[in-house]
C-alpha cells in the first residue's frame, strides 16, 4: 500500500531524526537516509533515490546534505528543501561551535582527547559498514563493479583527480546505456513513484535568491580576516568536487601552510570533531573559520569574533548548496526517464563507491595505525608495526555492536567514548 503524504510538520520530525543520526561522513549519512526514506517511510524507491544521489554526486559540496535538500523539495517544494537542508546542518553547526568553544578553553584536557579517541574508532566501523551498504545498492552487475574497482585504483594508486574519474565514468555509462537502462518498476508502491516534482518556477527563484545571499558577504565585507574567510570558503564551495577529504587537502594547503590560521595538528582535531558529530563532514570548515577569526580579528572578545567567523564559514559553504539543488533539481526531474543520462549517472555512482572506499581506507590508516608512509606511486600506506591495538579493538567492538539491530548509532558512539576514557585511565590510549 502506498504511504500517505506527510504534512510539513511530520516531515520535519523525520528530517530532524535523520540529522541527529547522520554520523560517519557522507557514506554513513547516505546509508541513514536510505534506511529511513526508502526502507522505513517508503517516500521514494531505489530508482528515485539513486537518481537524486547521482545528481548530488556531480555537484560541488556535501552530497548528503544536498540529497536531503533534493528530497525535501520533492516532498514539499521550496519550503521542504529549506527545512530538510537546514535541519541536516543544524546539529553539526551547534555541536562544532560548542566544541570549538571547549577547544580554545580546554583543548588540552586528556579526558576530552580520550573521548575523541574512542569516538574515532567507532566512526571507522560506521564508515566501513556504510561503504558496504552503498556498494550493495549501486554495484549492480559486473560492469558497475568494474567501474568501482577502476575508480578505487585510479585514486588510491595513481592519485587521479576526482573530476577526471567522474568524467570517465559518465562516458562509460553513456557508451553502455542500453545495458544499464533504468528500472521503471523500481519505485512502485512508494509515495513519489509517479510524481514529477513540484513546479520549477518557485525553485528557480529560490535558487537565485540563495546565490545572491551567498555572494552578499563577499561584496560587503571590508578587507580583513572575515573577508578572507568568505572568499576562501566560497571558492571551495564552488570548486569543491571530490568530497570533503579533497576539500580538506585544499584547506590544509591554504589555511594551514599559506595563511597560518591553525596548525596541522589542530586541523586534524577539527576533523575529529566533524567525524564524531552529526552532520556533513565539511562542517570542519566552521572550526577553521572559528580559529581564524579568534586569532586574527583582533577584537576585544576573541570568542565573539571566532563565533562570527565560524558562522560566516558555514554560511558561504552551504548557501550555494541550496542554489545548486533548487536550480538543478527541476531539470533532473524532467530527465529522470532519460536512459542515457540514467546510465551515465549510475556509472558515476559506481565510481564514487570506489572513491568512498579510498576514503574509508585513508581513515582506517589514521585511526588504526599511528604512523603512515608514502608507498609506490601515489599510495599512502600505514607503517605496519605502528598498529594501535586498542583502537583496532574498539573498532572491532563497534562493528560487532552495529551488527545488532537493538543498538543504534548514538548508543554505540556513546559507549565508544566511554571506552576511550576507560582505555586512557588504564594507560592503553
Amino acid at each position: 500500500m502506498t504511504p500517505s503524504h506527510p504534512s510539513l510538520r511530520d516531515a520535519a520530525r523525520v528530517w530532524a531524526r535523520i540529522a541527529l543520526l547522520s554520523f560517519g561522513g557522507p557514506a554513513g549519512q547516505i546509508a541513514v537516509m536510505h534506511r529511513i526514506l526508502v526502507e522505513e517511510r517508503r517516500w521514494l524507491g531505489e530508482g528515485r533515490f539513486l537518481h537524486a544521489l547521482n545528481f548530488c554526486m556531480l555537484l560541488p559540496g556535501p552530497e548528503a546534505q544536498q540529497l536531503a535538500t533534493y528530497v525535501g523539495w520533492l516532498m514539499h517544494g521550496v519550503r521542504g528543501a529549506l527545512l530538510a537542508g537546514m535541519l541536516f546542518i543544524l546539529p553539526g553547526l551547534v555541536s562544532i561551535m560548542a566544541l570549538s568553544w571547549v577547544y580554545v578553553g580546554f583543548g588540552d584536557v586528556p579526558l576530552v582527547a580520550a573521548a575523541f579517541f574512542g569516538l574515532k574508532a567507532a566512526v571507522l566501523a560506521i564508515v566501513v559498514q556504510a561503504v558496504l551498504r552503498v556498494g550493495r545498492r549501486a554495484l549492480r552487475g559486473p560492469g558497475m563493479l568494474t567501474v568501482a574497482a577502476a575508480s578505487f585504483m585510479a585514486i588510491f594508486v595513481f592519485g587521479a583527480p576526482f573530476p577526471l574519474i567522474v568524467a570517465v565514468a559518465a562516458l562509460i555509462g553513456l557508451v553502455g546505456a542500453r545495458g544499464t537502462a533504468p528500472d521503471d518498476g523500481a519505485d512502485d508502491g512508494t509515495l513519489l513513484a509517479a510524481s514529477v516534482g513540484p513546479a520549477p518556477r518557485g525553485a528557480f527563484l529560490a535558487g537565485a535568491a540563495a546565490l545572491a545571499l551567498w555572494l552578499l558577504p563577499i561584496l560587503l565585507l571590508t578587507p580583513g580576516v572575515f573577508a578572507d574567510i568568505a572568499a576562501l570558503f566560497s571558492r571551495m564551495a564552488a570548486l569543491g568536487f571530490g568530497g570533503a577529504y579533497a576539500v580538506l587537502a585544499w584547506v590544509a594547503q591554504d589555511a594551514v601552510e599559506a595563511r597560518g590560521w591553525l596548525s596541522a595538528g589542530e586541523m586534524l582535531d577539527g576533523l575529529g570533531m566533524a567525524e564524531t558529530t552529526p552532520g556533513p563532514l565539511i562542517m570542519v570548515l566552521q572550526f577553521v573559520g572559528f580559529l581564524a577569526a579568534y586569532r586574527e580579528a583582533g577584537w576585544p572578545s576573541p570568542l565573539l569574533a571566532g563565533t562570527l567567523g565560524g558562522l560566516l564559514a558555514t554560511w558561504v559553504t552551504f548557501a550555494p548548496c541550496f542554489a545548486w539543488i533548487l536550480i538543478g533539481a527541476p531539470f533532473m526531474e524532467r530527465l529522470r526517464q532519460n536512459r542515457a543520462l540514467s546510465a551515465a549517472l549510475a556509472a558515476v555512482t559506481a565510481a564514487v563507491v570506489g572513491v568512498i572506499l579510498n576514503l574509508a581506507i585513508w581513515f582506517a590508516i589514521h585511526v588504526i595505525w599511528t604512523e603512515a608512509q608514502a608507498g609506490p606511486l601515489a599510495m599512502v600506506l600505514p607503517v605496519w608495526t605502528s598498529i594501535h591495538w586498542t583502537a583496532a579493538g574498539l573498532s572491532a567492538l563497534a562493528a560487532l555492536a552495529l551488527s545488532s539491530p537493538r543498538l543504534g548509532v548514538p548508543a554505540v558512539l556513546s559507549a565508544a567514548a566511554c571506552l576511550g576514557i576507560a582505555a586512557h585511565l588504564a594507560g592503553l590510549a
